[in-house]
């Protein structure tokens, strides 16, 4: 069977978006001073009306302090689209499951089933502590495993009862739960618990944009650890993005962003990070090293800058080049066996426009082409073997 095609989504700026380099930095209680463009339904609208228009399937809704509430802000954007899906987050352990399936099985009845979850345990301890959790890493993702089975169960219709060491359920089901809009569960998570908990558990395993050898070592590591569980795994990659016509235009923007960020918010932003438990932040600050340079300095990879994760958590690389450029690169992700992207730039309202019209149509048309390559060869391997038999 051919690749599935490759599939783009887009990333709602709900902790506030701009086009000032400050924008990067609109993260945990900086988006007042460091954005111009509030996270209000209004200009949320926008983006995710550009998104649609230009051809996204999905929008990507954040969870955690610096952002608004997911939910209600997905609910409130189904008034304003017709078409986009909604990547919903959610903090794993903060809530019941059943609760959570109540409201995603309520979410996909009134949008007519435009929803996918993004199931999040969380690296930073003391945000985690906010929210009232106070259980160390392995327990956290522990904990996830025992939700993401009985959300699983609950929103296929399921009865669920069970008594694990982090959940107990009497008799959890949903009424007439609306099973015929299926909702995929999107997971991340780089360190060995996370990856035990994705091979039993995902359907999408994300994964942030490191250099492609290690993407392609992360999934053939994933592919054989959900071998074992009797699964396969869809694998998805969290980008940002910063291509124009020419590549010296789009270094000229990396330099731009770059030079207007604040070297005290990289060294507050830096502390903070270091000061976290995720496997996964802990790999995108190994790629900057935490230092301050010219743009092409940064460059960890062809096209794959590290300059964006010295001041944003999470997903801190972004592709710089020309459009044929950075296309080119998201062809070589997918062949690697990436199957969907969640994409972002700034300000994500014009760069919607500009990615969906420019990159993504390249990125297709390679795909394409890699897909008729790889089944043609199939072909004539079995038409070899078939020979050979002979």
């Amino acid at each position: 069977m051919p690749p599935r095609a490759p599939e783009f989504h887009w990333f709602l700026p709900t902790g506030g978006d701009g086009r000032d380099p400050g924008g990067v930095t609109a993260v945990q209680g900086r988006t007042g001073s460091a954005t111009r463009r509030p996270a209000d339904v209004g200009y949320l609208a926008q983006v995710a009306k550009a998104a649609e228009q230009a051809g996204f399937g999905a929008l990507l809704a954040p969870v955690g302090l610096g952002c608004v509430d997911p939910w209600i802000l997905a609910s409130a954007l189904t008034q304003h689209t017709s078409r986009i899906g909604f990547l919903v987050a959610f903090r794993a352990g903060f809530a019941s499951p059943t609760l959570l399936a109540q409201q995603a099985d309520t979410f996909r009845r009134l949008a007519g089933g435009r929803l996918r979850l993004n199931v999040v345990t969380g690296g930073d301890p003391a945000e985690q502590r906010a929210y009232g959790d106070h259980l160390a890493h392995d327990e956290r993702y522990a904990r996830t495993d025992e939700v993401m089975a009985a959300l699983r169960d609950l929103l296929d219709g399921k009865r669920v009862d069970r008594r694990g060491e982090h959940l107990h359920l009497d008799d959890a089901q949903l009424v007439d739960p609306a099973v015929d809009h299926p909702v995929p569960l999107y997971f991340g998570g780089a360190s060995p618990a996370a990856e035990q908990v994705a091979a039993r558990r995902a359907d999408v395993q994300l994964l942030w944009g490191e250099p492609p050898v290690a993407i392609g070592e992360r999934i053939t590591r994933l592919r054989a650890i959900a071998a074992e569980q009797g699964r396969t795994l869809s694998y998805g990659l969290r980008l940002h993005v910063i291509a124009r016509d020419t590549a010296e235009q789009a270094w000229a923007e990396a330099d731009r962003i770059l030079a207007g960020i604040d070297p005290a918010a990289v060294r507050a932003s830096q502390a903070r990070f270091a000061a976290m438990d995720s496997t996964g932040q802990a790999r995108m600050a190994a790629l900057h090293g935490g230092g301050t340079a010219t743009a092409r300095d940064l460059l960890v990879a062809p096209n794959l800058w590290a300059g964006i994760g010295l001041v944003r958590e999470g997903a801190g690389t972004a592709l710089v080049g020309s459009h044929d450029e950075v296309a080119a690169r998201l062809a070589e992700y997918r062949a690697l066996g990436v199957d969907e992207f969640i994409l972002s730039g700034y300000p994500h309202l014009e760069e919607a426009y500009r990615v969906g019209e420019e990159v993504v149509p390249r990125v297709r048309a390679l795909a394409a082409g890699q897909d008729a390559a790889q089944l043609a060869a199939e072909q004539d391997a079995a038409l070899a073997a078939g020979r050979g038999a002979v």
